[in-house]
C-alpha cells in the first residue's frame, strides 16, 4: 500500500506540519486528520525514482574488472605500510612507495 503524505490546514490557508499515513489506493484522501480532527490536504510528491547513476551502480563500474577491461590500472594504499598495491590493470609497478624527501 502507498504512503500519502498530508499537512494540515492553517486558519490563513497556509500549509503547516506534514504527517504521511499508509492508505490503499482505493481509499479517498482524508480531509481531516485522524486524531486531532484538524483539516488536512493531500500533498502531491514528485515520484521517487531510481536514477541512472546509483551508488550500487557507481560501484559496479568501478569494480577491478572493470577497470582494467576499460584499460586503466588501479592502485589501493596498504594501511600498515603506506604502500600502494596495483590491484587492476597491467601497465605501471606493482607497488608505489612514497619518496622519503616529502
Amino acid at each position: 500500500m502507498p504512503i500519502y503524505v498530508y499537512e494540515i490546514v492553517n486558519s490563513d490557508g497556509s500549509g503547516g506540519n506534514r504527517f504521511e499515513i499508509q492508505q490503499s489506493m482505493k481509499d479517498e484522501a482524508l480531509t481531516e486528520h485522524p486524531d486531532t480532527g484538524d483539516t488536512v490536504r493531500r500533498v502531491m510528491l514528485p515520484p521517487n525514482l531510481a536514477t541512472r547513476y546509483t551508488p550500487g551502480q557507481t560501484k559496479n563500474r568501478l569494480d577491478n574488472k572493470n577497470v582494467e577491461k576499460a584499460g586503466f590500472t588501479k592502485y589501493e594504499k596498504d594501511k600498515t605500510t603506506g604502500k600502494y598495491h596495483r590491484v587492476a590493470g597491467k601497465a605501471g609497478p606493482e607497488v608505489i612507495t612514497k619518496p622519503n624527501s616529502l
